[in-house]
């Protein structure tokens, strides 16, 4: 099967899916259900291209198909910063902050927190990408271990609040909070549109790409800001969903068979729009809303990064 095809079928599955979850069930309530079921949907297709997309080109950058952007951090500051609300100013103010406000503050502290990483990576020319990722490891932990403590001294009906922002959710996305994503998302495609003819040769790694005449620093540091962006964009929207990247990329590059990013890149995107509409659909219809999409989603891409060390390990061997 060609490129094409693939393409068209999981497009095909994907307006589908879009098809099945805009109806069913509806009861011939209309004008209440779709409004609500069409937020969900471009949450879905925003959240889905945003990390699929960030995943795809993190992984080129690192030469490694068991990272996603995560590792860098962002997903721990995001729990640390709404612990920290919690911690020091209480629930009722987490849960009564302006939505724009709570989204836009997230989203620049995390931007902010790996611009001053890329700063430090790229200070000194023998730091490489692995200084990046080894730091990155460092901050989440410490991140992580932070809000943990802090979770532990919160009053446990407040830390009922907290515990919503801890897994993905798109049942109560902002309509406003989608515009203002969508604006983002787009402004940081359309600036990674002028480095996209990079990735095929950045695929061969850095001594490969130098030789090529590709000035590797400044177009990787620009890289990474777009992954960043993407990566922030959809955390705030609606929570943290730390294994979708990995599996749906992982899915991709063996379905497509192909280096060439320009097919990589829209199938990893409708993978993951079909997996996230998929279990969306599982949640509510099958386990009704007594489990998370994300805890779905981490569970099965859990399962495969183990897969996916065990088989590289056996390679090494």
């Amino acid at each position: 099967m060609g490129y094409k095809f693939k393409i068209g079928l999981l497009l095909t599955a994907a307006l589908v899916l879009i098809l099945v979850f805009m109806t069913i069930q509806s009861g011939g309530n209309w004008e209440y259900i779709l409004p609500r079921r069409a937020k969900k949907v471009l949450a879905i297709i925003l959240t889905g291209g945003a990390i699929a997309f960030s995943t795809i080109i993190f992984q080129t950058i690192t030469n490694n198909r068991i990272l996603t952007p995560s590792i860098i951090g962002l997903d721990s500051l995001y729990m640390l910063l709404q612990t920290f609300i919690v911690y020091v100013f209480g629930s009722m103010v987490l849960t009564m902050m302006n939505k724009n406000v709570h989204f836009l503050l997230t989203v620049g502290l995390m931007v902010v927190f790996a611009g001053l990483l890329y700063k430090l990576l790229f200070r000194r020319e023998e730091r490489g990408i692995y200084f990046l990722l080894l730091v990155g490891i460092i901050f989440g932990t410490f991140f992580m271990n932070i809000a943990s403590f802090m979770q532990m001294l919160i009053d446990p009906n407040e830390f009922l609040v907290l515990q919503n922002k801890m897994f993905a959710s798109f049942n109560n996305v902002n309509s406003d909070l989608l515009l203002i994503s969508f604006m983002m998302a787009g402004a940081a495609i359309l600036y990674f549109l002028k480095f996209a003819k990079y990735l095929d040769v950045l695929a061969l790694g850095k001594d490969h790409a130098v030789n090529l005449g590709i000035h590797y620093d400044g177009v990787v540091k620009r890289l990474l800001f777009v992954v960043t962006i993407l990566v922030a964009i959809s955390t705030a929207l609606v929570g943290p969903i730390t294994f979708l990247g990995l599996l749906v990329v992982n899915i991709a590059y063996p379905l497509m068979r192909t280096y060439k990013h320009s097919v990589l890149i829209p199938g990893s995107i409708l993978i993951s729009v079909v997996t996230l509409l998929g279990g969306q659909l599982i949640v509510e219809r099958v386990f009704t809303f007594s489990t998370t999409l994300a805890v779905i989603v981490n569970f099965a891409g859990g399962l495969y990064f183990i897969y996916l060390v065990l088989k590289e390990n056996r390679s090494w061997s």
